[in-house]
């Protein structure tokens, strides 16, 4: 398994419409042949503004790497860099 987590730290200037657009159009991301769990949310934590959590699972990194190059990746990604900067963390991990 492969593992994505994303926390999307949304600019102050970007309105409330904007931000359940964006988390629409991430959620659709989840749709991909090879992803087996996605999870997106408005964290409920508001001290350092507001955070959209991407939480993500692939079968494996080709499975990843095959979505990460897609064009619905690609223009979900190209939306996100107008409203919010991000941290991503990528990783192997075995099934429990």
């Amino acid at each position: 398994m492969f593992r994505h987590v994303v926390l999307f730290r949304v600019r102050d200037d970007v309105t409330d419409p904007e931000v359940s657009a964006a988390i629409e159009e991430l959620r659709s991301l989840g749709k991909a042949p090879g992803v087996t769990m996605w999870t997106i949310e408005l964290s409920v934590d508001t001290r350092k503004g507001r955070v959209i959590v991407e939480d993500g699972t692939f079968a494996d990194v080709n499975a990843f790497d095959i979505w990460k190059a897609g064009d619905s990746h690609r223009a979900v990604a190209n939306r996100m860099t107008k409203i919010a900067d991000w941290l991503s963390g990528d990783w192997c991990s075995s099934p429990e």
